[in-house]
C-alpha cells in the first residue's frame, strides 16, 4: 500500500510532462495555420470594379501628382501656388509643403497664345531619381528645373550656381523652415521630365524652346546634374517615354503629328513615327507598345513601338491629357480635362473597351495610380479647383 502511495507523485509528474507537451504541439500548429493565412499572395485579376471616390483638398491650379515607388507618399505639383503637397496616401493627409519664393516674370496664356505676366516659380511635372530621393521639378516660368533631395533637404547656395529657395512646412510638429535648392536651366517652357532607371540621364521637354534637355545626373555632385546636349526637335514637345532596355527615348510632338524617337547611346534623333494630331502625353508598357493621348482629337491609340504603327485606337471624352497604366498592363487611365472625367479603358490583346467615365469636375488634367493586393487608386488632380479626387477600385 505505501509502495503505491510513493508512486503517485511520479505518477503525477509523468502525466503533466504528456499534457504540457500536447500542449505545445496544439500551439505550435496554431501559429502555423495563422503564419500561412497571412502570408500575403500575388493576386491575379480580370476585373476592375470601382466602389467610390473621395476628394482631398490640394491647392490652387494643381498641375500633375506623382507617387513614390512604394505608394506611401504622392507629391502634388500646385502651378498657380507655386508650391508641392507631400501626402501620406494611406491618411490622406499632407505631410510637408513645399513652397517657392516667387519671382516676377512673363508666363504664357494658352486660351489668348501671348504672354502674361506672372512668376517664374510654377511646378508642372516632376519625376524621381536615385531611388526616390531627389525629386526634379519642372518651373513652368524660369525655364529650368530644380532637384529637391527629399528625405534630408539640403540647404544649398553658391554664387557658381542659381538657385530658388524653398519654405518648408511641417504639418504635424508645425515646424517652417527654408532652404536653397539648385537651379539648372534646360529651355523655355519646361514640361514632362524623365530619367533613365539607372539614374543617369534625366529628360526634360521645353514647349516653346522646341527642343529637348538632356542631363548628366551625379546625386553626389552640386548641382546634382548638368545638361550635355540639347535635341532641336520639329514643334512643340511634351510627353517623354524611355525605354531602358532597348536604350530609346520617344518623345510626343504635340505641336505636330509624329512621335521622335532617339537614340540615348548617341542622343540623336533616330526616326520620326507618323501618327494623328497633336500627341500629349506618351507612356510604354512591358510589351513594347507605346500609349498615346491625343489632346485634339479626343482619343487614345496604343501603337508598336518597333514599327511606329497604329495597334488600336478610341474615342474619349473632351481633351485626354495624361494617362497612367496599371502595373499589369492592363488597364489604362486617362483624364479628360474639358471632358471632366476619368475614363478607365481594359486594354485587349487589339482592342480598348471602356469601363468606365467618372465625373471629376474642375478640368482633371494629372493621374497616378497606386495598387496594393485588392485595390487600386487612381488620384487625380483637378486644376481649377485645386483639389485631388481619388477613385477606388476592386480587383477581382
Amino acid at each position: 500500500m505505501f509502495a503505491f502511495l510513493r508512486i503517485i507523485p511520479l505518477f503525477l509528474f509523468l502525466f503533466t510532462l504528456l499534457i504540457v507537451a500536447k500542449q505545445k504541439r496544439v500551439l505550435t500548429t496554431i501559429s502555423t495555420e495563422k503564419a500561412t493565412d497571412t502570408t500575403p499572395h500575388k493576386k491575379d485579376y480580370t476585373k476592375l470594379i470601382f466602389k467610390k471616390s473621395e476628394i482631398v483638398d490640394a491647392d490652387a491650379g494643381t498641375k500633375s501628382v506623382l507617387f513614390n515607388s512604394n505608394g506611401t507618399k504622392l507629391y502634388a505639383m500646385n502651378l498657380e501656388a507655386m508650391s508641392i503637397f507631400e501626402y501620406n496616401r494611406n491618411e490622406r493627409k499632407v505631410n510637408r509643403i513645399f513652397k517657392f519664393k516667387a519671382t516676377k516674370a512673363l508666363g504664357w496664356d494658352y486660351d489668348k497664345k501671348t504672354t502674361m505676366e506672372s512668376f517664374e516659380e510654377k511646378p508642372v511635372e516632376a519625376c524621381f531619381s536615385n531611388d526616390d530621393k531627389i525629386l526634379w521639378v519642372s518651373l513652368h516660368n524660369a525655364k529650368g528645373i530644380v532637384p529637391i533631395h527629399i528625405d534630408t533637404v539640403m540647404n544649398y547656395k553658391t554664387q557658381s550656381v542659381p538657385n530658388k529657395k524653398l519654405f518648408i512646412t511641417h504639418i504635424k510638429n508645425k515646424i517652417k523652415d527654408s532652404v536653397y535648392v539648385p537651379f539648372i536651366k534646360t529651355g523655355k517652357t519646361p514640361k514632362v521630365i524623365s530619367c533613365t532607371n539607372d539614374n543617369k540621364f534625366l529628360l526634360v521637354s521645353n514647349w516653346h524652346s522646341y527642343n529637348v534637355s538632356v542631363l548628366e545626373l551625379n546625386d553626389t555632385l552640386y548641382p546634382y546634374g548638368k545638361v550635355i546636349t540639347t535635341i532641336p526637335l520639329s514643334s512643340i514637345p511634351r510627353g517623354i517615354a524611355i525605354d531602358n532596355e532597348n536604350k530609346k527615348s520617344y518623345i510626343a510632338i504635340m505641336g505636330g503629328k509624329s512621335i521622335t524617337v532617339i537614340d540615348n547611346n548617341t542622343w540623336k534623333i533616330e526616326n520620326n513615327i507618323k501618327v494623328k494630331s497633336a500627341p500629349r502625353h506618351i507612356i510604354l508598357d512591358n510589351q513594347q507598345r507605346l500609349f498615346v493621348s491625343y489632346n485634339s482629337l479626343n482619343k487614345i491609340a496604343c501603337i508598336n513601338e518597333q514599327t511606329g504603327k497604329t495597334l488600336f485606337e478610341i474615342n474619349t471624352n473632351y481633351q485626354p491629357r495624361t494617362i497612367a497604366l496599371s502595373k499589369n498592363s492592363k488597364y489604362l487611365f486617362v483624364t479628360c480635362y474639358n471632358g471632366n472625367t476619368l475614363d478607365v479603358f481594359k486594354i485587349n490583346d487589339s482592342s480598348f473597351t471602356k469601363l468606365y467615365s467618372l465625373e471629376s469636375k474642375e478640368k482633371p488634367v494629372g493621374v497616378d495610380v497606386y495598387e496594393d493586393e485588392n485595390k487600386l487608386e487612381a488620384w487625380v488632380c483637378n486644376y481649377v479647383s485645386g483639389s485631388l479626387k481619388v477613385f477606388t477600385f476592386q480587383k477581382e
